[in-house]
């Protein structure tokens, strides 16, 4: 049996760790993801200011199942580029909840701005909140992976 020396162990620990730390940089999701999330916010806020029921309802509707087929391949994390894809139990369970959550929360937001644009006289009250929700989301979604990387370089998983 060939027995490592001490300097030896230290070296493969660290080369161990670099390479953890090289797999927790990939959590994050595209930037396409968040720019184009935040120009479909803004797009669904124009086209709400045009008060035209059955095309926001028609054009909410088409964004949300776009968004739909694509949020669960990004929103986890995992699939930053294509490059690599982390596994789930780096990323933790709770990362696509979180993100989900955060999208959910920021719709209570969009509303509420929108009503206080509305009531204050805005001439496009909806599209003034959409453009609020989208610096938040070009802003705030990569904060909250961001947040998920630290966590799993202090914890080993971004739970």
């Amino acid at each position: 049996m060939n027995e490592l020396t001490p300097e030896q162990a230290r070296a493969a620990l660290d080369t161990v760790e670099r390479s953890r730390r090289k797999v927790i940089d990939e959590i994050d999701a595209p930037r396409w993801y968040w720019t184009g999330l935040a120009t479909g916010w803004i797009m669904l806020g124009v086209i709400a200011d045009l008060r035209h029921p059955l095309v926001t309802t028609v054009v909410t509707l088409a964004f949300g199942a776009a968004h739909s087929s694509i949020a669960p391949r990004v929103v986890n994390g995992r699939h930053r580029t294509g490059r690599m894809s982390v596994r789930a139990d780096i990323t933790g369970p709770r990362l696509a909840a979180w993100v989900l959550g955060s999208l959910v929360a920021l719709v209570a937001v969009t509303i509420a701005a929108a009503l206080i644009l509305n009531a204050d006289g805005a001439r496009h009250p909806v599209t003034g909140a959409a453009v609020l929700a989208a610096v938040v989301l070009v802003l705030g979604g990569p904060l909250l992976l961001a947040a998920a990387r630290r966590r799993a370089v202090r914890t080993g998983a971004a739970s």
